[in-house]
Parts: structure tokens; sequence; C-alpha cells
């Protein structure tokens, strides 16, 4: 996400590199830069204007430290400063009412019912809820079905009646079901429109007024730049929603709409959506995006999504299995669909510090470890567990069965038995032999 813009970020400090001190003019070069940056992304003039302004005031009034080169004190007041266009902190959901009322808006094709499961899966995994969703759109012809489908993946109840055509009554009546049925929190998915329209506002702000929700969140799609600022500034002015919601991020995002939005409506971004899966869904910290933006990565969140993924009591069968050299293939295939939850790889990289910027232009697909997946489905389940026994024979037979080349087999075969032996250090406490053992090979064992 964001590419574009952290790349011509990244040429914009280069102007800086090199220079001794910070001064009027080379910050004025680097602003007028960045200012360019900001307008290709779609941030609006007046809000790149007074952005760099203030960068521009901030570094001027700074002393530049003889341990920092004036190119890095720049790189850390655009952070902060782009975390605080973007609202500085995390804004939590409002989850108070009994039961939590959530109202979904947004345009038509902005992503708005797929959010629904999304956070209805969020809410159910993370906050321990037990939601109901409503189909409150009662004109797109598939709606119903949709958030039945979705309602279904994610394991919770939806609440719909196809006789009815009037929102208002159906939502009234699905909060009705819910204080019945156990339902803690009540996400009513509402009709889009193709463009912002007085009837769809009408209706709209009828529901608003007939639930009394405890949150209003308005969904957009983050691709479409400053046309999801304006059409958020109009829904705000009838709806005075809570919150707001961009999708797609996993897309070509210019990135104008999460740079704007914030300042422009005055209402905090809550989630995100970074891919088209289910578990796609993120909570939105400003810092952590301005660190993406700048190509500095996001930890904090990637170690988060691989605790999400962790499971205790399978570690510890994997710790035994590794002191006993017992750890085989069938367990490095779980190793990996626990990888594969944690979102799309491009993603997770973009999150590894340097690495946004490292794999420009590479391609990851999500199905980066289909060939690894293949081979070993093509190992007969004592060849998975004994991988000492894979001889020339048995090897050109698994490179015939998954599609690939005896030279990819014998790399899977001697890579997975290098990393068994890093593990093994690792638990043994040989992380200092392990260290040594890389600088000899230099690099990773078996990494290429």
């Amino acid at each position: 996400m964001f590419e574009n813009l952290s790349e011509k970020l990244d040429k914009a400090f280069k102007i800086l590199k090199g220079q001794g001190s910070i001064s009027e003019i080379n910050v004025a070069q680097t602003m007028k830069e960045i200012r360019k940056a900001l307008l290709t992304a779609d941030v609006d003039f007046k809000t790149a204007k007074t952005f760099t302004n203030t960068v521009k005031e901030k570094a001027l009034g700074q002393k530049v430290l003889t341990a920092v080169e004036p190119g890095q004190l720049l790189t850390k007041i655009m952070k902060d400063e782009l975390a605080a266009l973007m609202g500085n902190e995390q804004s939590e959901i409002s989850l108070d009412g009994s039961p939590n009322v959530i109202l979904v808006a947004g345009l038509q094709g902005s992503g708005k019912t797929t959010f629904t499961g999304k956070l209805a899966l969020h809410l159910k995994s993370k906050k321990n809820k037990r939601p109901l969703l409503v189909a409150c759109d009662v004109y797109r012809p598939a709606a119903i079905d949709q958030i039945g489908v979705l309602a279904e993946q994610v394991g919770v109840e939806v609440y719909q009646d196809r006789d009815n055509k009037n929102p208002v009554e159906i939502a009234q009546a699905a909060i009705k079901y819910a204080k019945a049925n156990g339902h803690n929190t009540v996400i009513v998915d509402t009709a889009g429109r193709l463009a912002v329209d007085e009837q769809m506002m009408v209706e709209i702000a009828a529901v608003k007024e007939s639930i009394n929700p405890n949150e209003i969140l308005f969904v957009v799609d983050a691709m479409t730049g400053q046309d999801a600022v304006n059409t958020a500034k109009a829904f705000n002015e009838r709806l005075n929603f809570d919150g707001v919601v961009l999708t797609k991020l996993d897309g070509d995002t210019r990135g104008g709409a999460a740079l704007t939005i914030r300042s422009v409506v005055d209402k905090p971004i809550k989630f995100i959506g970074t891919s088209e899966k289910m578990n796609g869904l993120d909570v939105f910290h400003p810092d952590r995006m301005a660190s993406r933006i700048l190509g500095m990565g996001d930890v904090i969140s990637l170690v988060e999504r691989a605790q999400q993924q962790f499971d205790e009591e399978e570690a510890r069968k994997v710790q035994k299995k590794i002191a006993k050299n017992q750890f085989g293939f069938d367990d490095f295939l779980k190793q990996i669909n626990q990888v594969k939850k944690m979102g799309n790889m491009k993603d997770l990289v973009g999150m590894i510090p340097g690495m946004g910027k490292a794999m420009k232009g590479v391609d990851i697909d999500d199905d980066a470890f289909k060939g690894i997946e293949a081979m070993i489905h093509s190992m007969t389940p004592v060849e998975r567990n004994n991988p000492q026994i894979l001889n020339g024979s048995r090897r050109k037979r698994i490179a015939s069965g998954s599609g690939t080349s005896i030279q990819e087999v014998n790399q899977l075969i001697k890579q997975f038995g290098q990393m068994g032996k890093m593990m093994k250090m690792m638990q043994g406490g040989g992380a200092k032999q392990m260290m040594q053992m890389m600088k000899g090979k230099g690099g990773m064992p078996g990494m290429r």
C-alpha cells in the first residue's frame, strides 16, 4: 500500500542526504518535492501546503544533533506530522450498548457489505462478542444473499426479512430479535447508491433515528482518493458518523483519502481493509501507518498478527519434536498455514523495515508457498515423517508428482534440514553458534 507515495517521499529525502546541516534552502527544496508527492497521491492542495509548512517550521526550528543526519531528523519530523494528520492515536470502536448497535453506511461498491462480515469476525474473535448481522439493503438484488454467505463464512447469525421493504422496520425488528436471542452486538448493513442522493440520505437518517446506534461507521473505498473525502463530508453532515473505514488498501492506493479524511471531517479512521479475505481487517494506528508510508515498516502489527495465529499447545508439541529430532514435513506444513493466515504476503513483507523498498517491483504472490506445499503433498506419510529416507528415486517421483524439478525438491530438502538445525540451536541456547554458522556461510543457510 502507498508504494508510489513512499517512493516519491524517499526521493525527496535524498536532497538532504550528505548535507551537514538543515538550512532554509535545502529544506525548501525538500518540502517542494514532498508537496508534489502529496498532490500526486491525491491529497488536496490546502492540506498538502499546511502540512509541508508545519514540517518546514519544525525542521528549521530544530538543532541538528551530532549523531543524527539532517535527512534522518526530517524523517522523524515527517513521521510525527503524518501521524498527527491521520489522527495521532488509535480510536476504539464504541461497545457500550446493550446490545451494541453499529450502523454501517457508504456508497455502493465501497466494500460496505463485505466490511460488515469482517467486522463481525473481528468482534467475535477479538472482543468475545456474539454479533448479529442485519440485512437492511432492500434494493440491491444480491445484497441479502451476499450478507447471508458472509455470515456463514465467519460463523455468525444474520437477520433478514425478504418480504419487508422498509429498512427502518427491519432494523427495529432485528434489535428485538438480538435481545431475545442473546446477541450482544448488532451490525446493520444499509443500502448504498452509486452516488450521494437525497433519497438515500433521508432513508439512512431515518434508520439512524429509529435505532439510535451507539456507533456509526462510514465505509469508503481508499482507491477513490479525494472523491472519498468529499463523499465522507456529505455523509457526515447528515449522519454525524463516529468513524471511517478505509477499504481496498491492498490495491493501487494513492493514499490521499487516508491522509486527508481526518482533517476534513474531523472523524478518526477506525479500521482499514487489507485484503479480500474475511480476516483482512486491521484496527487503524496512525503512527504505524506513518511508519509504513515512510518505508520504516510496522513490526508491531506484524508481531500482533503472528500472536493471533500462535497456538501455544501446538508450539509445545513442536518444541518436543525438535528436541527429539522428530520435526517432519507435516509439522512444516502447519507452520506454513499459520503464516498464510496472517494475511497476504506483500502486506506482511511491507511491515518489515526496509523490505518494502527492497521488494519494489517484485510481485509477491499469495500462492508463494504453493510449490512447497505441492512437493510436500507429493510425499508419502512415511517420507514426511522421515526426510532422511528421501533418496534419488523418491525425489524424482516427488518432482514429477508436484510439477516441479528435482533441483527444487533438493533445495527444499536442504533448506528443511538446515532450518531444523537452526531451530534446535535456538532451543538449546545456541544462538551464538547459529550466528557464527550464518556468518561463515555468508547469510541465512539455504536461503537464495
